[in-house]
């Protein structure tokens, strides 16, 4: 028998801010099989109708777990690999053959992950999305679909019609 957990894309939220985000994020997992995973604090109580409104009706279809640090998420889920989305990277988010039980860390809206987490993780697992220069960044439920739709891709949309 397969283990579920083992076999799923783990999508990560460290500490988000804004609702509608979160809520979005909560729609595309539901949508894909996705896991997600929100790492506190959390900038937003679960039970805010901006999140419920975004989300729709989709929390029943979505494995939601809050952890209250990072250390926390990986010492419970244990991932395969983890891969830190920032603009700072030189690695493209195509380059990667994503595997059944990676986790996806997406940072805050307004600050992105923490660079002394990313340094101490490595460059070889930090990828970006490319964007036209003098950009800052994409919208944080926007970056997750384009990354999630990529992994999903690439297991040839297991569990999809």
């Amino acid at each position: 028998m397969t283990n579920p957990a083992a076999d799923s894309l783990h999508v990560v939220l460290f500490e988000p801010e804004i609702p509608p985000n979160t809520g979005n994020v909560i729609r595309l997992c539901a949508n894909t099989g996705a896991q997600l995973h929100l790492v506190g604090p959390l900038g937003f109580r679960l039970e805010d109708r901006l999140l419920r409104r975004a989300g729709l009706d989709y929390h029943e279809w979505v494995t939601l777990t809050v952890h209250p640090s990072l250390e926390d998420f990986t010492c419970q889920v244990a991932p395969r690999r983890l891969w830190a989305f920032t603009t700072h990277a030189t690695r493209r988010y195509d380059e990667p053959d994503y595997q059944p039980g990676d986790a996806l860390l997406f940072g805050p809206e307004s600050r992105g992950l923490p660079k002394a987490w990313l340094d101490a993780h490595g460059a070889e697992r930090c990828l970006r999305i490319p964007m036209r220069p003098g950009n800052r960044s994409l919208n944080l439920s926007n970056a997750v679909a384009i990354v999630v739709f990529e992994a999903w891709r690439q297991r040839g949309f297991a569990g999809g019609l």
